[in-house]
């Protein structure tokens, strides 16, 4: 008899169990991650597209660097509009141009993150792929980022 009363209450309290409230562990957001996409081609005299399509996503419309997907990287994007500023008040030009072509070893660059754009800007699959129009890109790329500049 005891048995059956105990097995009696065990089958009462286990509902009760089940229905006790569990502490949740804390809800993670998903770690953001970046699709690497293939480079889709834009004019090579619009300095302006090219910079909507390739850089935006990152340092922003505005070149701030809040652009959707700034949060998913391991360095935040610095902000472009403040280029000229950080440097005496003269925008960088051919700094840039380097950056662009090359890459570079800043804390923000030296993540990976950002493209080596001038090796990406030569593989787009079109006949308009030269050195002379790369160049072209990277200097109507930089003249827009001089634009940016903060007044």
């Amino acid at each position: 008899m005891k048995r059956f009363g105990l097995l009696g209450f065990s089958l009462l309290l286990l509902p009760a169990l089940a229905a006790w409230p569990h502490p949740q562990a804390p809800e993670t957001s998903p770690k953001k991650v970046i699709e690497k996409v293939p480079i889709k081609p834009t004019s090579a005299s619009s300095g302006e597209e090219m910079y909507k399509e390739y850089c935006a996503v990152c340092h922003g419309l505005d070149g701030k660097g809040n652009g959707p997907a700034a949060s998913a990287l391991k360095t935040p994007p610095p902000d472009l509009s403040l280029l000229a500023k950080n440097n005496g008040g003269k925008y960088p030009a051919s700094h840039v141009v380097a950056i662009l072509n090359f890459g570079s070893s800043a804390p923000a660059h030296g993540s990976a993150d950002m493209p080596v754009w001038g090796r990406l800007l030569s593989s787009l699959q079109t006949h308009r792929s030269t050195p002379a129009i790369v160049q072209l890109r990277i200097k109507n790329l930089t003249d827009y980022i001089e634009s940016l500049q903060a007044k």
